[in-house]
């Protein structure tokens, strides 16, 4: 029961700050707190508001939680903390998706103006749906997650070198990849963030069903197996759910560092929870970290903005290299007092 109170203390938190981060992200701009202050009575001022910052703040943490869930589902999947949403090649396919779009089409206004359907945002989408199923074909279905494992790093190698090969080409495809590589919020609507939120709620009923599983593969293979756990449709579904929510994110942020990986380590290291609260706990986590960082991409350097990618890769680079740290000196203690 401490346990419990524990996580949804925790959850009540979390939200709080997500929201808090929501409203402050209505604030940051490049304009500052007069158009927020101009908004009831300036039409200029209230679409800014309610059409730019207000979406854009929303999609920042829909995007983060889609990434904290497939983060926290590939590292019990898979049974490694170092595991993220990336594992399966989706990123690499994300980007070969853009790569071949903006090079058939360039990287002109009414290109990099598509951010649905069939603009960049499909194409990224397509792309990372496609690198998960070569990846399932390659292990030969998810039933080894070592073969599993290994087919997504060769993927995201191969995709990332064909990706390479075409920036080489056709050097114009580069620089108009460089906001999709880094990371941004910029392009995110309305409707970009109602595709989000749908996703999230989909991925998150089906990850929350197999939390049970992932709590026994926890304690081995063999013991899940002993336990009568359905391994290869838990399996099967969980790695539709990295996929799915992988490929929504990084469609609509591009591709953003650590936030999958750090936001499941950061709960772990202030909870101790099963699985069903663990995925809720590391979505809210992503969500609140990302959007943090959407803001303070927006406020450091007004009016010039940072990629938002940048400062997830630094920040979250930074917490587990002290983890890292921490840990190595917790463990030598343990040995030194041995």
């Amino acid at each position: 029961m401490t346990t419990q109170n524990n996580a949804a203390r925790m959850a009540l938190i979390l939200l709080a700050l997500g929201l808090s981060a929501v409203l402050l992200g209505t604030v940051a701009g490049s304009q500052g707190l007069q158009a927020w202050w101009s908004a009831g009575s300036d039409g200029v001022s209230r679409q800014i508001v309610l059409e730019i910052r207000l979406p854009r703040s929303l999609g920042a943490w829909l995007g983060g939680a889609l990434l904290g869930l497939a983060g926290a589902v590939a590292q019990g999947l898979f049974r490694n903390p170092l595991a993220d949403p990336y594992l399966l090649g989706s990123a690499s396919g994300a980007s070969l998706g853009v790569g071949i779009y903006l090079s058939l089409f360039g990287g002109g206004a009414w290109a990099l103006s598509s951010w649905l359907g069939l603009g960049l945002t499909g194409a990224a989408f397509l792309g990372a749906v496609l690198a998960v199923l070569i990846t399932l074909l390659l292990a030969r279905g998810v039933q080894q997650t070592l073969r599993l494992l290994l087919a997504g790093v060769v993927v995201g190698v191969v995709l990332g070198a064909v990706t390479s090969l075409i920036s080489l080409l056709q050097p114009q495809v580069l620089q108009a990849m460089q906001g999709f590589m880094l990371g941004s919020t910029a392009f995110v609507s309305w409707s970009a963030c109602f595709t989000m939120s749908m996703v999230l709620a989909l991925c998150m009923a089906l990850a929350w069903v197999f939390a049970r599983v992932l709590d026994a593969l926890s304690l081995g293979e063999a013991t899940a197996q002993s336990l009568g756990v359905p391994l290869y449709w838990a399996r099967l579904v969980l790695v539709g759910v990295i996929s799915l929510a992988t490929g929504a994110a990084v469609a609509h942020i591009g591709l953003v560092a650590f936030v999958g990986l750090a936001a499941p380590h950061l709960v772990r290291s202030l909870v101790r929870c099963t699985y069903s609260w663990r995925l809720f706990l590391s979505a809210l986590m992503g969500g609140a970290m990302l959007l943090l960082a959407d803001v303070m991409a927006r406020v450091l350097f007004a009016p010039q903005e940072l990629p938002v990618g940048v400062l997830t890769a630094v920040l979250g680079g930074g917490y587990l290299l002290w983890r890292v740290y921490r840990d190595a000196d917790t463990c030598s203690g343990v040995g030194g007092r041995a």
